[in-house]
């Protein structure tokens, strides 16, 4: 029966897709994110000046609190009463915070959300020192919930998203990386840690084994959905509202979706032009590898992609019971994959 409930569910957002905003889905846990926000303003507190200064304007520079929302999101799906969910919710955010910082070093970036980067303003090593600050004040955090099972959780995705990482520089330049080794980079990278926020929520909600393992593969499926869009955006998005510049991914070469498309279904020439535009990372060819990727389809393509890892992610939630909550999980599924920045 629940999960004809849910078949229904995702039908009825596919045909008359809501209009869907993470402002609207924000506002039904207003008063837990203000919590959260609190926690965050608290424990960022160092007695080391540079520190306070990186770690305070990375953190109020805007972004959608997506990840810490869907901690809350899982453990109001389940019940959870109490309070450690705003702390694990910061804790989500810290961790998310110190790779923005290490990947914006890695990455050369100078723009994130419209804005300088915190190395372009505070340098490097600050950036890296802060990061690093910023994931052992996380880590302070998890002990103090003591539960082992949320330590264990917690130390896993850090690790895998560590791994994520390097697996993501090995494959800069490289255009050779298949679509299996784009996705790979993706669960570690990205995905990862939206399956430790829903997990976390199931584990303070006290849920069974089984519906913390369905609600941690819809964080899954619903990050990798995420990541995709993001890709897509960078060769379709308008930069006043993603934030970023298109080909800024190119720039850097990464050889995401888009890209690994047209190499494999544009004419040879088609992709000689955007294997060297991965190996060169120059965007001297942006206007030719832009249409290329027009003319072989490769953002329809990346884009159904992200809804086939959207309509995964809602049929996860069969295992949950009837809630507010869930419905608004499943909305969240929807935005990620109809938003335009």
């Amino acid at each position: 029966m629940a999960k004809r409930i849910i078949t229904v569910i995702i039908n009825l957002l596919l045909s008359h897709p809501p209009t869907v905003t993470i402002d609207a889905i924000r506002n039904f846990i207003a008063a837990d994110m203000r919590a959260v926000d609190e926690v965050i303003r608290t424990r960022l507190h160092s007695d080391v000046l540079l520190i306070r200064q990186v770690a305070e304007y990375i953190i109020g520079g805007g972004g959608k609190r997506l990840r810490p929302a869907l901690l809350i999101l899982s453990a109001g799906a389940f019940g959870y009463q109490g309070k450690h969910h705003h702390k694990l919710a910061a804790v989500i955010e810290f961790i998310h915070t110190a790779t923005l910082l290490h990947d914006d070093v890695v990455d050369e970036s100078a723009l994130r959300r419209g804005r300088p980067t915190a190395n372009s303003l505070f340098g490097n090593a600050a950036s890296v020192l802060v990061g690093d600050f910023v994931y052992s004040r996380s880590f302070q955090m998890m002990v103090g919930i003591d539960n082992m099972h949320v330590l264990q959780v917690l130390a896993d995705a850090t690790n895998v998203i560590a791994e994520g990482e390097v697996l993501q520089l090995m494959n800069c330049h490289n255009p050779n990386i298949d679509e299996e080794g784009y996705l790979q980079v993706i669960h570690y990278k990205t995905a990862k840690l939206f399956e430790a926020a829903t997990r976390l929520g199931a584990i303070l909600g006290n849920a069974s084994r089984e519906a913390e393992d369905a609600i941690a593969a819809y964080g899954i499926h619903l990050g990798t959905a995420f990541q995709l869009i993001d890709d897509l955006l960078d060769y379709s998005g308008d930069h006043t509202t993603t934030g970023k510049n298109v080909g800024d991914d190119l720039a850097e070469g990464k050889p995401t979706l888009p890209l690994i498309f047209a190499i494999k279904h544009g004419t040879p020439e088609q992709a000689a032009l955007v294997r060297d535009a991965i190996e060169h990372g120059g965007l001297d060819e942006l206007t030719a590898v832009l249409d290329a990727i027009r003319q072989t389809g490769a953002i329809d393509y990346a884009r159904n992609q992200a809804r086939t890892e959207s309509r995964a992610a809602c049929a996860a939630l069969a295992a949950l019971p009837n809630s507010k909550y869930r419905d608004y999980l499943l909305q969240l599924a929807d935005f990620a994959v109809t938003r335009t920045y």
